[in-house]
Formats: structure tokens, sequence, C-alpha cells
């Protein structure tokens, strides 16, 4: 199955790379590419694409910015893939439901992962949100209770 990307970072090198890295990986079809979250959102909603890699630092409005302006607008999000030079977002990247977090420079095996991960999300291979909230509440009811010890 051929997915449609759309690429935003505010760097064209790191546009570039990335189409480049995404040619390799086969059916994946680079409908556009944008240099800031007010082109990411027009572009999503004109091309509907099945993934987006999306920058988080970017001018005007960073990536987090474009998922809240989607959300908002009631616009179906595509899976998202985080694209950026900068670690300390991951966590919230996940928090947003992201399939993935690459990290600048780009490696042509983790952006094969990427593609991989999303093909998986695409077609209910993936674990959902729901199932993985489901696996830590099994989880955590099964920890042992640590007891309080008393010091007298």
């Amino acid at each position: 199955m051929s997915l449609s990307a759309v690429i935003v970072d505010d760097e064209q090198l790191a546009r570039d790379e990335l189409a480049f890295l995404l040619k390799d990986v086969g059916d994946i079809d680079v409908v556009a590419q944008g240099k800031n979250g007010v082109e990411a959102v027009s572009l999503i909603r004109e091309h509907n694409p099945d993934l987006l890699f999306l920058d988080v630092q970017m001018p005007g409005l960073d990536g987090f910015g474009v998922i809240k302006k989607l959300l908002d607008r009631k616009v179906p999000l595509p899976k998202i893939v985080f694209a950026t030079a900068f670690d300390q977002y991951a966590v919230k990247a996940f928090e947003v439901n992201a399939v993935d977090y690459l990290l600048k420079p780009f490696d042509k095996k983790r952006v094969a992962q990427s593609v991989e991960r999303a093909r998986n999300k695409l077609d209910g291979r993936g674990p959902s949100a729901d199932k993985i909230e489901t696996l830590v509440k099994m989880l955590e009811s099964q920890r042992p209770q640590t007891s309080k010890i008393r010091l007298d």
C-alpha cells in the first residue's frame, strides 16, 4: 500500500534529505512540502496525507501548535512523525500520539522504521492508545503494594 506524505520543516536541507530517504523506503509519495506551521495546516487540509513528517521548532507556529490548530478545526490527523534536532520534545510528542520521533541528522534505517510503524498503525496492527492504557492499568494493578514501615 502506497502512503502519501507531507514534510514540514523550516530547513530546506532537512526537507530535501528526508524526501530523498523516503524515496529509498519505497511506496511513499511525498505529495507536498512546507517550511512552517501555517503552511503545514493548509497542506494537511488540502492533501489529507497518511503521514506527516513534522519539525517541532519552526517560526510562527511550532509542530505542537500545528496539531492543536488541526484538532481545533476538526481536521483528521495524519500519522505524525516528529523530525527534529531536539530530543527534549520526545515525551511531549508521544503524549500527542506521535507514531515516532526522528532526530536529525536522519538515518536511512530509522526513517524506514518510522514508516513501518506508521504502516502498522494505519493497518490496525499497531497497539492503539486505548490498548496501551488498558495494559498500563493492568500492570499497575498487579504490582505489589508497598507497605509503610513504621519506625518507632
